[in-house]
């Protein structure tokens, strides 16, 4: 089936339905939605026996559902209507929730309804949410619908003759839903509202006489005080009491002036925050973003970095705690990320606000590369990468320097830097590749723009094993595998091979050497004359919506595909 995907943005949850939906055979390609007349030419271009909208923030033409099959990816029960779906679920304290497709006509979201799917909520935020629970049911209703699609005789059934509606008409969330009476609402309150907030658009409040949004938060552990009141900081996040309790901030955003993007919370009240306990980031109080716990012969370092993305700071913090957790005496090391991404590589946020945004870009480079290196040149411990949440990037080159790459059936890896302006990346990458997957995948992964399931990267040597187990028994997985590693018999010798080869590595080609050359390269795309990195970096952290849809993702205008298509019809005739 020819499905053409018209989307405001390609999100998370359009790239899962991307990868899900061409490895069951079908012929995708992508548009944003720029203009009337973009989506007229795709579609005579494509000729689509569906169009579907996973993410779209305005009405499809009439001309075009009139016409095509559109079905919609709805966030909501079967009747729910309106822009806010997840943000009121979450408002209400919803204890489910699900997709809906349904058929694109005159009134938003009223079409008659080809699939859903249910899934039970849990306390976190929107964004969370929509990465997990929200793409597995609609991976599960879209399946459903396509099926009964391409059935014949099959038609949609009508809103109003559902007997599972349950759903009403809701407007869109506005501040006034979500504003905190910090005299009146409980921690858990704080919460859902700024969990239905996050990350767009954030809760406003007025914090030390600053107009902020508050993004990033969760419960405060021992610590009380004045309600809406900053109490104490950590690291990054402040902490602002609650009248049972209190909550870390850990980004906030201002609404107007230079810097409108979300940045750490103590460095957007640097100028006037009050002088309050520090509290380590490492206590059980603190806002931890890097922990380690360890079972036996078992370590885990787990580092829950806010979207995936690792600053210079966050690089150093992560190898110091690494290298504590090699002097430990385990086996086998665990690098387990975090629950929404395993890690995104350079944090763009703190590059685009710094005073010099290629030497900072310089100095983070720097600093991943010191942790990859480490890692690499690792040889008391067997590691891991249990890639249980999303990785883009530098970040997936990262978690390949491990020994093994365990990754979750449902993850999504966009492992190339070329749509940051032609970033060249680092690393190790040049190395890492060639030695797991061949110079041929290398290539291939290298050189490609889209994202890739856990299948394909399996078929291409980038992951060594997939888990197919829904995120809550991923670490229970994981860590049964490595106890089974740890205790093997044949470790020891395993420790010993992988020495040996990294030292015949060393004196054919030394680390150093792979690092010098990548390096090279990216200093000339942070301090050279080409200033596309630094466009496209400002583009991606501003939210710049893309005047064109990638030849990569619209294959229906790439013109190398229309003239072998001609030459493949010319040679049935």
């Amino acid at each position: 089936m020819r499905i053409l995907f018209l989307v405001h943005g390609f999100n998370s949850l359009s790239q899962r339905l991307f990868v899900e939906l061409r490895n069951d055979g079908h012929d995708v390609s992508v548009e944003f939605d720029i203009s009337d007349a973009n989506l007229s030419e795709a579609v005579g271009l494509f000729q689509p026996h569906v169009i579907l909208a996973p993410f779209l923030k305005r009405a499809i033409p009439k001309e075009v559902w009139k016409n095509h099959l559109c079905l919609i990816v709805h966030p909501g029960v079967i009747g729910d209507r309106g822009p806010s779906a997840l943000d009121w679920a979450i408002l209400d304290n919803a204890q489910s929730w699900g997709v809906t497709v349904l058929q694109a006509e005159a009134e938003m979201d009223a079409g008659p309804i080809w699939a859903s799917a249910r899934f039970e909520m849990r306390a976190a935020s929107k964004s969370s949410l929509y990465r997990s629970a929200v793409s597995d049911a609609a991976l599960i209703a879209v399946r459903q619908a396509l099926t009964r699609v391409a059935t014949p005789g099959a038609t949609p059934e009508p809103l109003a003759d559902s007997s599972d509606a349950r759903g009403r008409l809701r407007p869109s969330t506005v501040q006034a839903d979500r504003r905190i009476n910090w005299q009146r609402d409980t921690t858990a309150d704080v919460l859902r509202k700024i969990h239905s907030a996050d990350g767009v658009p954030g809760v406003r409040e007025t914090i030390c006489g600053l107009d902020v949004f508050l993004h990033d938060a969760r419960s405060a552990n021992g610590t009380t005080g004045p309600a809406g009141e900053v109490l104490a900081t950590s690291g990054p996040a402040i902490c602002l009491g609650t009248i049972d309790g209190a909550i870390w901030i850990g980004r906030l955003r201002r609404p107007s002036g230079e810097v409108t993007f979300k940045l750490p919370a103590t460095r957007v009240l640097a100028a006037c925050l009050p002088a309050r306990p520090e509290i380590p980031m490492d206590s059980e109080q603190g806002y931890r973003e890097i922990e380690y716990s360890e079972q036996g012969p078992v370590g885990t370092l787990r580092f829950e970095f806010y979207n995936g993305a690792m600053s210079t700071d966050q690089c150093q913090r992560l190898l110091t705690a690494y290298n504590a957790a090699l002097a430990r005496p385990t086996k086998v090391l665990v690098l387990a990320g975090g629950r929404d991404f395993w890690s995104n590589g350079i944090h763009l946020n703190n590059i685009e606000a710094a005073n010099n945004a290629a030497e900072e870009s310089w100095l983070n480079i720097n600093a991943m590369d010191d942790l990859a290196e480490a890692i690499i040149r690792t040889e008391s411990h067997l590691t891991i990468a249990a890639m249980g949440g999303n990785s883009g990037a530098g970040g997936v080159f990262l978690a390949r320097a491990c020994d093994q790459l365990w990754m979750r059936e449902a993850v999504i890896v966009n492992p190339h830097y070329k749509d940051m302006g032609n970033l060249y990346g680092s690393e190790f990458w040049t190395y890492l590749l060639p030695f797991h997957c061949g110079a041929y995948n290398a290539r291939r992964i290298s050189q490609q723009r889209l994202p890739m399931g856990a299948a394909e990267a399996r078929e291409l040597k980038l992951a060594d094993a997939i888990i197919a187990t829904g995120r809550a028994d991923f670490d229970t997985e994981v860590h049964r595998r490595a106890l089974d590693l740890a205790n093997a018999p044949d470790l020891a010798e395993k420790l010993r091979e992988k020495s040996g080869q990294r030292q015949a590595h060393e004196s054919e080609k030394p680390l150093s050497s792979y690092r010098a050359e990548e390096l090279a390269r990216m200093r000339r795309n942070f301090f050279g004359f080409d200033t596309s990195y630094h466009v496209a970096r400002y583009n991606f952290v501003h939210k710049i919506c893309k005047s064109r849809t990638p030849v990569t993702l619209a294959s229906h205008r790439d013109k190398t595909r229309h003239q072998t298509d001609r030459q493949h019809a010319r040679r049935a005739s």
